[in-house]
């Protein structure tokens, strides 16, 4: 038993390492060319939040919370604000392009890479707001569905 654990907690670290590293490599063009990027900690929840709730959605037999049915629970009810946390961010920031521009704190850059950095921007944070969005609407039900079947399992 505490060879599998030692197992999946080598899993669990891997996969840290894969969200850092992704992480990493979608906000370093941001933080290299934009110096006052307003939505940093906005974009780094939506990107962790989409690789592990998508982790959990399809790799749950392979984590640590597999077999602890109090931890799921637990889940269960603390994704319902997560989920319009996620939501209302994801507001802000798409007010934030109708209202203002993204040009305001891109003030410093030269013409031709400001384009392309705000499309990346714009993309990358719709993708991973919403990706992180879906995933945590689906997130307690499969936590529910991990739940029934183990509890079904023991009683057969």
């Amino acid at each position: 038993m505490a060879k599998q654990t030692n197992l999946l907690l080598s899993l669990e670290l891997v996969w840290w390492i894969v969200t850092f590293i992704v992480l990493g490599a979608v906000l370093y063009p941001i933080i290299s060319n934009v110096d006052d990027y307003p939505f940093l900690i906005q974009n780094i929840v939506f990107i962790i939040a989409f690789i592990t709730l998508t982790r959990h959605l399809f790799f749950l037999k392979h984590s640590l919370i597999a077999k602890k049915q109090l931890v799921k629970i637990a889940l269960i009810f603390l994704s319902i604000p997560f989920i319009f946390f996620l939501i209302y961010q994801l507001n802000l920031f798409q007010t934030y392009l109708d209202e203002k521009s993204m040009d305001e704190f891109m003030t410093g850059m030269n013409f031709t890479n400001k384009p392309w950095l705000i499309r990346f921007i714009r993309t990358e944070m719709l993708f991973f707001g919403v990706g992180s969005i879906i995933t945590a609407v689906f997130f307690p039900i499969r936590m529910l569905i991990s739940i029934w079947r183990t509890k079904n399992r023991d009683s057969v």
